[in-house]
């Protein structure tokens, strides 16, 4: 027999979960606020001093020559750190997804793998392998590549998982492999939003590899670090307006490149 068509719920038991689900997130808030102290006032009242701080913030110019070799190290860094990354994540992403892994146990393995990999925080990965291989930027790509392949291979094998199954039942109808498989009917179906998905991470480690040079790690947040401890607001904000406007290319060519893609 036909199931029956199911009943749609009635109305006030929607409005009652949905006031109740405002009520849970108004609850978290106020004491999210209370527990890091977040105080309007204080902002508020702060203002003067704030200003008072970036007034002093003229970029000094002359600083130009210093900040030139540290900046083309920074966006090495971030891209050897991707397409090191990248290369990481590729197989990855099958044993990871549910339709292209080879048994429930590889993917819960290679799954726990991933979150590992992202839960620990870039600029973590960078100071811990500053204490073990030194200062520079060899530190730096490890910690991006990590950081990059666990980026990579959650968001490949989410987008794995997503795809048309018609392709892959009929490949796998007909006899193919599993590597063949994947090649002819997962790769066609991935390859540009992957390739996506790498120019947004490259945008991210570009930023990223700012940050960890603070902890030692090569790059031009080693030489912030030494402009802010000498207070030399001259020369942070000439290194900030740098980095501002090779940040805002790199995300215009991802933007254009990516509008290509998709």
């Amino acid at each position: 027999m036909p199931e029956a068509p199911a009943l749609p719920r009635p109305p006030g038991s929607t409005r009652l979960r949905s006031l109740l689900s405002l009520a849970v997130v108004a609850s978290l808030l106020v004491i999210a606020f209370r527990q890091t102290n977040f105080n309007l006032e204080a902002l508020f009242t702060g203002t003067a001093d704030f200003f008072r701080f970036f007034g002093r913030l003229v970029p000094d110019w002359s600083a130009l020559p210093q900040i030139w070799a540290p900046l083309l190290q920074t966006i090495q860094i971030a891209y050897v750190a991707t397409i090191l990354g990248s290369l990481l994540a590729l197989p990855l992403i099958f044993l990871a997804s549910s339709n292209t892994t080879t048994d429930p146990v590889t993917m819960w393995v290679f799954r726990t793998l991933l979150t590992v990999l992202r839960s620990i925080p870039d600029l973590l990965w960078a100071a811990l392998f500053v204490a073990v291989l030194g200062l520079g930027g060899l530190p730096g790509v490890v910690a991006l590549t990590l950081f990059s392949a666990g980026v990579l291979a959650k968001l490949g094998s989410e987008t794995v998982e997503a795809i048309d199954p018609g392709p892959l039942e009929a490949l796998r109808a007909a006899g193919a492999g599993r590597n063949r498989t994947i090649i002819f009917a997962v790769v066609p179906q991935v390859a540009a939003t992957m390739v996506s998905y790498i120019l947004y991470v490259f945008e991210i480690n570009v930023r990223a590899s700012v940050v960890i040079g603070l902890v030692g790690a090569g790059g031009i947040g080693q030489l912030l670090l030494r402009y802010m401890n000498f207070f030399d607001y001259t020369g942070v904000a000439a290194l900030i307006a740098v980095i501002f406007a090779v940040v805002l290319i790199i995300d215009g060519f991802s933007v254009w490149a990516r509008s290509k893609l998709i």
